[in-house]
């Protein structure tokens, strides 16, 4: 056996392509788990938008309920919990209220516009997409103590 040569007994690396599937993968089940939680938030948004709130307070209690779901959702379905719970759901609860501030910002500046503020669906779908992208990779970080 030469001087330098090392035995490795351990199963081969996925490659970059493996990895990209795993990742888009992971992405499609979040955006599918993401789907229920969104379409809670986004009816309770319209009911408490037309009957009985701001956009802004609207916005504030249908998005907190579906930051609960999807956190019940993606701890069961998504990730890989590799933190304890409490600590996964204190940081998924920092990510989700980041998550609502920002699309609670869109919400509000996008109001502002004559055209966008009758149709508050548009308005909402915009801030919810706008936000994903920040919700995967932050949870990810939650619960797997990773970004990618």
């Amino acid at each position: 056996m030469p001087l330098f040569a090392i035995q490795i007994n351990s199963l081969p690396l996925p490659s970059t392509k493996d990895n990209i599937v795993n990742l888009f993968m992971m992405k499609a089940k979040f955006a599918m788990s993401s789907s229920v939680a969104t379409l809670v938030d986004y009816i309770l948004y319209q009911i408490f938008v037309r009957y009985l709130f701001s956009p802004v307070v609207s916005n504030l209690l249908s998005a907190s309920v579906g930051m609960l779901i999807n956190f019940f959702l993606q701890k069961k379905y998504i990730f890989e919990l590799n933190r304890s719970v409490k600590i996964a759901f204190m940081i998924s609860l920092f990510v989700s209220i980041g998550g609502i501030g920002i699309s609670t910002a869109i919400i509000h500046f996008l109001n502002k516009s004559e055209m966008l503020s009758s149709n508050q669906y548009i308005i909402k779908a915009v801030a919810t997409g706008t936000v994903f992208f920040y919700n995967f990779y932050m949870k990810r970080f939650a619960f797997e103590k990773r970004f990618l």
